[in-house]
């Protein structure tokens, strides 16, 4: 077995020794702890560096998943630094001050009535401001140079990610309320929003590869190459990396 293990399940214990500090000293020592009180002393660099990370790694395991590679045969698309600085700068402040005013409002606030005010505020507020911050940022990164091209990557792809975004938070709310602290709440939908648009992401871009080989292949119809709107949506608070 590892050193500091019982031999059962060596691996994990070991992975939940690092990231916890064990039984012993849970709370107290490991990565997640660490993670905690930096997030807790400098809150916004945190988040900057955590969306900035996850926004890069998304992209770069969804290309490896889809195998889509860019002209020289690398996963590591110029899309990648591009998503790292949109989460890193964009996504994670909008997000900072964002769950900073919806706390701020319901500070306080323990009752289910306050609870479920919460969420629908988020939904119909906070959720339709990221999601179009979003949506212009993607079309930017996608090559859209007018504001007539950015308005209609807007236009087309808004109500397609405020489905995702009213399917899913409700759902990621509820259990932040209930189980984590304010300070955990942007990292934990950062986490989510990793998970579910890796998965939106790889089947946009494997659609999109069999678009192109049937196109190669002799089909010049228009295969609906995927645009910004195809793409994940943002980290979001819950109820929008």
């Amino acid at each position: 077995p590892l050193p500091g293990t019982s031999g059962k399940h060596p691996i994990s214990e070991a992975l939940g020794t690092a990231l916890t500090g064990g039984k012993s000293m849970a709370g107290t020592k490991g990565y997640l702890a660490s993670y905690i009180k930096e997030l807790e002393a400098n809150p916004l660099r945190t988040k900057m560096l955590t969306a900035g990370t996850l926004a890069g790694a998304q992209e770069l395991l969804a290309s490896w998943l889809a195998k889509d590679r860019n002209k020289h045969g690398n996963y590591f698309t110029s899309r990648v630094p591009k998503m790292a600085a949109y989460g890193a700068l964009v996504s994670a402040p909008l997000g900072h001050f964002l769950i900073w005013l919806l706390q701020k409002l319901f500070k306080g606030r323990v009752s289910l009535r306050a609870k479920i005010t919460q969420i629908v505020v988020s939904n119909l507020v906070i959720a339709p401001i990221q999601n179009s911050i979003y949506l212009v940022a993607m079309a930017l990164i996608a090559g859209a140079r007018t504001f007539h091209q950015v308005r209609a990557t807007v236009k087309v792809g808004f109500w397609r990610v405020m489905r995702i975004s009213w399917l899913t938070s409700p759902i990621c709310l509820a259990f932040a309320q209930q189980f984590l602290p304010d300070e955990l709440w942007v990292p934990f939908f950062n986490l989510v929003s990793f998970v579910i648009g890796t998965y939106i992401n790889t089947l946009t871009k494997k659609k999109r590869l069999a678009a192109l080989r049937k196109k190669h292949y002799g089909d010049t119809r228009d295969m609906g190459r995927p645009g910004p709107e195809d793409y994940p949506p943002p980290p979001h608070m819950g109820p929008n990396p």
